[in-house]
């Protein structure tokens, strides 16, 4: 469900006193908030038609540095604006942080008020508007996995990285004893995200100490990855109020887990009937979810820069750590890339078990609709299922194992340049080879403590 709060609402709780910030919040490249934050009185006052954001938040890296070469923003141009406009289908009340309110906004184009085509929210509302075209409401859901820390994240800043310590002494999965003792951030990110109008499942400790999962119901794509930005918010936010900290890497420990996000996906019928489902088959699956499974198969290579945008993403996919390193499909079996969930039911779904924590969600939920749409489109025959230990099974699809493969595989795909678009395809390459060159420039600790003395 979108957010739970109206705009009449909003403007009975302001003049209530209730509310007195608005946080007025878009979407830079690495899926985080980013915008102002308005008094809630010039926020009703005419605050709420829209607001202006520098056009460098959509060209530079995880470290805000104005990287060279985008075609979209550069010094050359001299860096203007965006237009930041609310969308008021988004607004909630944010628990919490006192008498505050979120609503999420669309970046524009400063002279047309077009949405911007790079813009990660664009994007994604790009591919719905096309499944809906074939007749489709493209449903999706995001499991999201993390760390909890002790070190609050201000001790962490000042050189504690290397005392890092877990809440937790031990593999938490499913463990309820472990867990009670998480609680008092726990219950508070529950009931916290409930209150802002995520509709929250359940939390469970994950497979390693420290490890987490929160989960919120399915909905449509576009809300969905409205909820996954809002909930990794929600939860840092939260942490760092009782003096801890979190992380959404997707390998923040060699020696640990990986923290995913699994992406749940199904297509409906316009007039709501489960489009995925036909009772006849072996596995409950129909034509239209085997087409469209087939594209993100086929197409597999070409996206994962998108499910794993980072370097360290790559880190975690690990034989026997749960992650995937195939790409391929099996029913209910959770060493496959994508895995077939809910057989036989009207719920079955496929779910993409190659995203980390660390996803853009609309990148990720986009490039996962676009080639699923591609194999309905070409009615894509759906290879055989693949049974069995993928870990170790030989010569079938292969995740890439890094970004700089998948880079190229990203540059070099017709069908998400016939999908984004040159320049939207263009741009998150030109990310990648930053992200790549960045990482191939900085010394290691690994490196030094490997080779200081014995090299």
């Amino acid at each position: 469900m979108p957010g739970n709060m109206t705009f009449d609402t909003l403007k009975e709780a302001v003049a209530q006193g209730q509310i007195d910030t608005v946080l007025v919040a878009g979407i830079d490249m690495q899926g985080r908030l980013v915008g102002k934050r308005f008094h809630a009185a010039f926020f009703v006052d005419g605050g709420y038609k829209e607001t202006h954001c520098c056009n460098y938040l959509l060209a530079v890296d995880m470290e805000m540095t104005t990287v060279p070469g985008y075609k979209s923003a550069g010094w050359e141009q001299g860096y203007g604006d965006y237009v930041l406009k609310p969308d008021l289908a988004t607004l909630r009340p944010l628990p919490w942080l006192p008498g505050t309110a979120l609503v999420l906004g669309d970046m524009l184009d400063h002279h047309t008020h077009e949405e911007v085509a790079i813009s990660p929210r664009a994007i994604l509302k790009r591919q719905v508007a096309r499944a809906r075209a074939l007749g489709f409401d493209a449903m999706m859901a995001t499991e999201l996995e993390f760390y909890i820390f002790e070190n609050a994240y201000e001790n962490l800043r000042d050189g504690g990285l290397s005392a890092l310590k877990p809440i937790s002494g031990y593999n938490e999965d499913y463990h309820l004893f472990q867990t009670t003792k998480e609680e008092g951030l726990m219950r508070a990110v529950r009931n916290g995200l409930y209150g802002a109008g995520i509709p929250v499942e359940n939390t469970k400790g994950e497979a390693d100490a420290g490890q987490h999962e929160v989960n919120y119901r399915y909905s449509d794509a576009l809300d969905t990855a409205d909820n996954h930005v809002i909930v990794k918010q929600g939860i840092k936010e939260m942490a760092h109020a009782v003096g801890k900290s979190v992380t959404f890497m997707a390998k923040y420990d060699h020696r640990k887990a990986g923290s995913s996000s699994h992406v749940h996906q199904s297509l409906w019928t316009l007039d709501g009937k489960p489009a995925f489902y036909d009772h006849d088959d072996a596995h409950g699956m129909s034509q239209t979810m085997k087409h469209f499974l087939a594209g993100q198969l086929a197409h597999a290579e070409e996206i994962t820069a998108f499910l794993a945008p980072y370097v360290n993403s790559y880190k975690r996919f690990t034989i026997g750590m749960f992650a995937p390193t195939k790409a391929v499909w099996s029913a209910d079996n959770r060493t496959a890339g994508f895995r077939v969930c809910g057989a036989h039911t009207k719920a079955v779904r496929v779910e993409c078990r190659i995203p980390g924590s660390d996803v853009n969600p609309y990148l990720c939920c986009a490039a996962l609709l676009a080639a699923g749409l591609a194999g309905i489109e070409g009615k894509m025959a759906l290879e055989p299922e693949m049974k069995g230990d993928m870990y170790t099974t030989k010569g079938i699809r292969e995740i890439p194992t890094n970004l700089r493969d998948a880079a190229a595989k990203l540059n070099a795909s017709a069908m998400l340049r016939a999908a984004f678009g040159d320049d939207v395809v263009e741009h998150y390459h030109h990310a990648a080879q930053w992200e790549i060159s960045e990482t191939d420039r900085v010394v290691t600790d690994f490196e030094l403590q490997r080779l200081l003395e014995r090299a």
